[in-house]
Parts: C-alpha cells; structure tokens; sequence
C-alpha cells in the first residue's frame, strides 16, 4: 500500500521539499542521498543562454564557409527529381520506399503517436536501474519474441537500413547473456536501463533512414553515391 511522507518547515525562505510517493517496489531508502533541489535561474537559465550563444556562433561560421545547397526559382511545370522533403520528413519519404503508402504514411506514425500516449500510463524506471540488476529472463524473451517478427517483416520488405540497427541493438542488449561474454562488457552493459536500448534504437533508426534519404537518393530515389553529384 502506498504512503505520502511529508516533510512541513514554518521557513518561508527554506528550499521547498517534494511529497514522495513511496511503493512497495521503490522502499524509502532509495529516495535517501539525492541533492536538494536547485532554482531553474540561473543555474540552468545561464547554461541555456551559453549553449545558444554556442549554437548561434557555430551556425553563423558555418554559412560563412559553406553556401546553402539552394535550388532554382520553383516552376510548376517542371517537378525537380527527385522530390525530397525536408531533412525531418526524409526518413518516412525513406520509409515510403520500402512500405507502402498506408502503412510507412499512415500505421507507422500513428504507431509512434499511440506509444507516446501509452508511455505515461506505465511504471517509469525512475531509479534508472540496468537491465540485468532485476529478474531479466521474462523480459529478454519477450524482446526476443518481439523482435524476432520485425526481423522477418523487415527481411520480407528488405529494409536493410532498419533491419541492421535492430539486430545490432537487440544483440548488444543480451550480450551479457551470454556465459562467454567478456566481464568488463558483461559490467558496462548490465548497467544500461530497458529506456535507455529502446531510446538509442530509435535514434539509430531515425537518424539512418535520414541520412540515407539526404546523402543517398538520386533520381527516381535510386540508390546513388553521393560524390559521384558533387554532394561531397
């Protein structure tokens, strides 16, 4: 059952306490240890400000150095080929070459859309604990149940530049079971949370399919080697 601790002070000018929701599987003492709790000004405000100045600088000397890859005046009449989107929607037009339309269009969005209204609504690892500090044997066979499918989604679609990360990951994931696996890997991977394997496979999937579709596509969104167009 769960219970609120908390903590009163008549001091008004006294750093606020937080109330702590405390479960059976997050005992108190876990809560023990962490720091107080800083102002967002200026101890964040300031690092905001330094790191846009920062960004400002170095976008600023990169238009300096490199011009733009702008095109001609648009005409209707003539459609330039191939037709990119802008670099954030690339790695769906990369998706659109591989699926079809009502399922890289339209399934696969509101697939992410969905998991991240459902997101909330389940026990987040607050404590950010690694993979294999729990019982770990149920949840590596339902990723394997899981990802086993996809692989063969992807081979039947041949969606190499998805199917590569996701072996990867989900390889890198139960490398620590396995009995031969080196003990200073064992240790650097145990600690790594479930969050953190699903974070760095999407960032790896969006960012290949992104890249693919800039550097990558030519005409007719062929494969194509981007110095043989003068991109590099």
């Amino acid at each position: 059952m769960s219970q609120f601790r908390l903590e009163k002070n008549n001091d008004a000018r006294a750093v606020p306490r937080r109330i702590a929701l405390i479960r059976r599987e997050a005992p108190a003492r876990l809560l023990e240890g962490r720091e107080e709790v800083r102002m967002a000004a200026p101890h964040l405000l300031v690092r905001e400000v330094i790191l846009i100045q920062i960004c400002v600088v170095v976008l600023a000397v990169a238009s300096l150095l490199f011009d733009a890859p702008l095109e001609g005046i648009a005409d209707p009449s003539n459609t330039p080929n191939p037709a990119k989107a802008p670099w954030y929607f690339l790695g769906l037009q990369e998706l659109l070459h591989y699926f079809p339309p009502i399922v890289a269009g339209v399934l696969l969005p509101a697939l992410a859309i969905i998991g991240v209204v459902v997101i909330p609504y389940f026990r987040i690892n607050v404590e950010a604990v690694g993979f294999y500090e729990r019982p770990w044997r149920r949840s590596l066979a339902i990723l394997g149940a899981v990802t086993a499918p996809v692989s063969v989604l992807l081979v039947a679609y041949r969606v190499w530049a998805v199917l590569v990360p996701t072996l990867l990951i989900f390889s890198l994931l139960a490398l620590p079971a396995v009995p031969r696996c080196p003990g200073a890997w064992r240790r650097r991977l145990s600690r790594v949370p479930l969050s953190d394997w699903i974070m760095t496979w999407f960032v790896a999937v969006a960012s290949i399919l992104t890249l693919i579709g800039i550097f990558f596509r030519g005409p007719g969104w062929t494969w194509t080697w981007p110095w043989r167009d003068g991109i590099f």
